[in-house]
């Protein structure tokens, strides 16, 4: 029996007009809409729908944006597949948020907010810091880390093989991209970004964020949920507000979650929320993983078909 792992996407996926089409076609998804707008006191629906860009790059609305077209996927998938059963999740960065919340560890309105708030943190730490991010395409870890030390900066994604997101100072950065070409890393491509998110540079964002989730009900959760952190699955509640604060500054071990999930048996991947970033990750980590999205209609239509098949 094949094992099905829901997978919610991270910040960078946003896209002007995400779920615009869902709401659109489905009352369900209208509803949530509404509901998210009623939680956090303004219309997120609208930044999502019709943005514009910089509106809904912004950090503080980015990451609720995506963890709301996240959510939605997923309750129109289930309503179209009653039968829809998944036995992990996990979310990149802000999409363990989304993982948590589907498992049944915190309510919807409660993560929205929280994801809200997190966002405003980190833009906080990123305005009061010059940071900056750049992926390292095609150089192997341990040479990564010595490019790290030598640059004085931190590996902020370890997404899938060969490819290593790095954060810091943007000097910093700089140096470090070119000590990675010097090193024999086919790229080394500075990233558009507010800040170096998974960095210490994000430190100031920590206790903010803890204190939020502080203020939040947090249960077991239903079935195993993956730290970006550990990549392994999160413990009791107080473990997980743990973790959560620890991720703001630490790598996400994206490549290591997933090798985690595969050696337990999961063959099935289900990517919720917009764009498809992390099915292309899978592709590189595990090309025999079977891997489904939802990001709009016909994304939805076609995971319908694959899971009825």
């Amino acid at each position: 029996m094949s094992k099905t792992a829901l997978v919610f996407a991270g910040q960078g996926a946003q896209v002007v007009g995400m779920g615009k089409d869902l709401a659109a076609q489905f009352p369900t998804a209208q509803a949530w809409f509404e509901r998210a707008n009623a939680a956090l006191g303004y219309d997120l629906a609208a930044i999502c729908f019709h943005g514009p860009e910089p509106e809904l790059t912004k950090t503080e609305n980015a990451q609720p944006g995506i963890f709301l077209v996240s959510w939605v996927a997923l309750e129109l998938l289930k309503e179209r597949c009653p039968g829809l059963r998944f036995e992990a999740t996990a979310g990149l960065s802000l999409g363990e948020f989304t993982a948590l919340t589907a498992a049944g560890a915190m309510d919807f309105a409660d993560g929205l907010r929280v994801v809200r708030q997190r966002g405003r943190f980190m833009q906080e730490a990123c305005d009061a810091t010059r940071g900056g991010m750049a992926a390292i395409i095609g150089l192997e870890e341990p040479e990564c880390r010595q490019v790290c030390e030598a640059a004085g900066v931190s590996i902020a994604n370890l997404n899938c093989p060969g490819q290593i997101v790095i954060s810091g100072a943007a000097g910093q950065i700089e140096r470090a991209c070119e000590l990675a070409k010097a090193r024999g890393a086919k790229r080394a491509l500075p990233l558009v970004v507010a800040g170096a998110y998974h960095s210490p540079l994000m430190a100031s964002a920590q206790p903010k964020l803890q204190a939020e989730l502080e203020r939040i009900a947090l249960r077991p959760p239903a079935v195993p949920v993956i730290s970006n952190v550990t990549a392994q699955p999160h413990g009791a509640p107080e473990e997980i507000r743990q973790r959560l604060v620890e991720q703001v500054t630490a790598s996400v071990r994206w490549e290591a979650s997933m090798r985690y999930l595969l050696a337990q048996g999961f063959t099935r991947f289900i990517e919720l929320g917009p764009g498809t970033a992390l099915s292309g990750f899978m592709k590189r980590i595990d090309k025999s993983a079977q891997c489904l999205n939802v990001a709009d209609v016909p994304s939805l239509e076609a995971t319908v078909k694959a899971l009825a098949g």
